[in-house]
């Protein structure tokens, strides 16, 4: 039986390797959110799609180039975590 110490801590390392593998992505949405605000606000155009298409394209290039980064993480905090509790081990 899984004590509630136990459980507790592994929810929050799952949560924190949450925090962790998010941080890139929306960092990055955030810079490209202010970024092209400023420019709007400064030019005066106001096109929605001025808004979601450079933040979109931000989010896929830092994606792209962290995914090995979320995978290592997920799969490290998967085997040494999630798996050991599973098997009882």
């Amino acid at each position: 039986m899984l004590s509630e110490a136990i459980f507790y801590d592994t929810l929050r390392q799952g949560l924190w390797i949450a925090t962790i593998t998010s941080v890139p992505i929306l960092s990055a949405a955030l810079v490209a959110g202010v970024s092209v605000g400023l420019f709007q606000a400064l030019t005066s155009i106001q096109e929605m799609t001025l808004t979601f298409v450079p933040k979109l394209l931000a989010i896929v290039v830092v994606f792209w180039m962290s995914m090995s980064f979320m995978t290592e993480t997920l799969v490290g905090f998967f085997q040494d975590h999630i798996l050991p509790m599973t098997t009882g081990g």
